[in-house]
């Protein structure tokens, strides 16, 4: 049997498909599996800087106490206990021109001598 060189066949499994010209996938499952492993890779990215996120926010929580509204940490605490402070959620520039870097609700000020000014954000 001679096999037409235009005979496409499934990205998932490689059986010959059967059907319409755009086809393909051979089945539903096929075609789910397909894309759930698509998502898995860039998902897994996104899984391990969202745990990056929470750590460091876990970090900071634990700095400030219920009552307090700041408090203050050097570098070399924050490191130690894996902050990572290449990963943050968003900045915040007051109108005085100075800049904190948040971390979902928790943020800090940079100050003198590798200083933090530890701050929750307050609710609106």
């Amino acid at each position: 049997m001679i096999q037409n060189e235009n005979t496409k066949k499934c990205e998932q499994c490689g059986k010959t498909l059967k059907g319409r010209t755009d086809k393909r996938f051979c089945d539903d499952s096929c075609r789910n599996v397909y894309n759930n492993q698509l998502k898995l890779q860039t998902s897994k990215q996104v899984r391990i800087i969202n745990l990056i996120l929470q750590k460091n926010r876990r970090i900071l929580e634990s700095l400030l106490s219920r009552e307090e509204d700041t408090a203050k940490a050097n570098r070399e605490k924050l490191l130690k206990r894996g902050y990572q402070f290449m990963y943050h959620t968003h900045l915040y520039t007051t109108r005085t021109g100075r800049t904190y870097t948040y971390c979902y609700d928790y943020g800090y000020l940079p100050l003198d001598n590798d200083w933090f000014l530890i701050v929750r954000k307050k609710d609106e």
